[in-house]
């Protein structure tokens, strides 16, 4: 045992560990980790902020110094041209439309598939997340062949007097198939982590189904709410192809901001396709702030 004498001799038998154990010990607490010196660092480092500016913050330089290059006047006309007018409201009124709509969705599809099991819940999970497997430019397709005229409901709504295709209500179609996943797979990912004890505790002590939503789930999922709503928002503004192809293109009438900078640069119109283009700019600069924000908080 460790501090008696040894039964031979004098000695002392002690628990003192070996020194090459020692040696271990002090190495492995030294070990650094790839890519932990500081050389590595700073070259990493450059590396991002070099990357970051020339394929990101370059790029948004260059909109604002084309848009502005002929100075504020012209920027003013280009943006208060009546089709670019229109075309900031109409993906604005696609925003306030889409987003609230998709916010419901992913609240309704997230609670359905974290608190409850049913048949067919991995079915709902993959429709769910069909929007994200497929190209926007086939959904806008799909929509043609199903609204359009010459597709599978098109007579019966040609004999109702209602047309859909190349329509603003088409554009909320195609942008709400494409934007449909975000806030839900979202909350379905902050829900599954939070559990359901909070809401079982809540319903154990006489709450109803709407009261413990509001006072005990809502309040715990705001973030991901939020995160998701804004993710959802910078797509819908950003939308291309879908849109493309339902919208028409109709300058004036249908042409969100997207499309409306590919008309402008199409004809030739550099200054105002710029200046549209900034528009659209900030709209995301702001998406990406409050993105941010809400990662801050959480």
């Amino acid at each position: 045992m460790a501090g008696f004498p040894s039964p031979i001799g004098s000695a002392v038998v002690t628990d003192l560990p070996a020194p090459h154990a020692a040696a271990d010990e002090n190495a492995r607490k030294h070990r650094r980790r790839v890519g932990q010196g500081p050389v590595i660092r700073r070259v990493l480092i450059g590396l991002a902020v070099l990357v970051g500016a020339v394929f990101l913050l370059l790029p948004v330089a260059v909109i604002f110094a084309h848009a502005f290059r002929l100075g504020l006047g012209p920027y003013w006309e280009a943006i208060s041209e009546s089709s670019t007018a229109h075309a900031i409201w109409l993906t604005v009124l696609t925003a306030v439309v889409v987003v609230p709509i998709n916010t419901g969705f992913g609240i309704a599809a997230a609670w359905a598939i974290t608190r409850f099991s049913f048949k067919g819940k991995k079915l709902l999970i993959t429709i769910i997340e069909i929007p994200f497997s497929i190209s926007p430019i086939v959904a806008g397709v799909a929509y043609l062949f199903l609204y359009g005229s010459q597709g599978l409901l098109g007579p019966l709504l040609k004999a109702a007097d209602v047309q859909i295709m190349f329509t603003v209500p088409a554009i909320l179609l195609a942008s709400l198939f494409v934007t449909s996943p975000f806030v839900a797979r979202e909350l379905i990912a902050v829900m599954q982590m939070q559990g359901n004890e909070y809401e079982e505790a809540a319903l154990s002590l006489g709450a109803s189904g709407f009261k413990t939503f509001l006072t005990v789930t809502l309040p715990n999922m705001k973030w991901g709410l939020l995160y998701g709503a804004i993710l959802c928002n910078a797509r819908v503004m950003g939308e291309f192809g879908a849109v493309s192809v339902v919208s028409g293109n109709i300058r004036g009438e249908t042409n969100t901001l997207p499309l409306q900078i590919e008309l402008l640069f199409n004809d030739f119109s550099s200054v105002g396709a710029f200046a549209a283009a900034t528009i659209l700019t900030l709209l995301a600069l702001v998406s990406l702030c409050g993105k941010l924000w809400l990662e801050r908080q959480r």
